[in-house]
């Protein structure tokens, strides 16, 4: 199983980044991600041919079984993410797609406010989304020198998550012709 995952934060050391990390971490065997960083390089979308970096995220997504996106507090999501998400829901790469939304945030609140609004990109272009608001506080440390979540309710959480896009997948029907 290709996964896909894309952290809605363009400072290296961000929560939602190691969570990215972390999610890789609790993969079941036969279960991949890659992680896309050019985020911060995608533009609004124009009419007209994609530009390069549109391109290769398109083709990646296109081409996987499922996505996980990570984001950060924030009752609007990051520009660039929306910038994404709009550019694959024009492309329909998202129609049918399983997507993983864990939105990392030091109050619950924000995480919902997140989760909510990408659920509405993401219902919007036809994905099929799981998700989990994880409350993970600045002032503690959460994750542990190899990058996994130590606490066991967060990564409970994230375990949880992963399990349901990863079923997703093996429950797909298979069409024959």
């Amino acid at each position: 199983m290709k996964i896909i995952g894309i952290a809605a934060s363009l400072h290296a050391g961000s929560y939602v980044n190691r969570l990215l990390d972390a999610i890789r971490c609790e993969l079941p065997p036969g279960a991949d991600l890659e992680a896309w960083p050019r985020l911060h390089e995608v533009p609004p979308h124009e009419p007209g041919p994609a530009p390069s970096v549109v391109r290769e995220l398109l083709a990646l997504v296109g081409e996987s079984d499922a996505l996980v996106l990570t984001a950060p507090e924030h009752s609007l999501l990051p520009v660039e993410l929306e910038y994404a998400l709009g550019w694959m829901a024009r492309a329909g790469v998202l129609d049918g797609k399983h997507v993983a939304v864990m939105c990392a945030s030091a109050r619950a609140c924000g995480a919902m406010w997140a989760q909510a609004e990408l659920y509405k990109e993401l219902l919007g272009a036809g994905a099929v989304a799981v998700g989990s608001e994880l409350v993970i506080s600045p002032v503690c440390p959460h994750f542990d020198d190899d990058g996994r979540l130590w606490a066991r309710d967060l990564r409970a959480q994230v375990c949880e998550t992963v399990g349901q896009l990863c079923q997703a997948h093996l429950r797909e029907p298979v069409l024959s012709v």
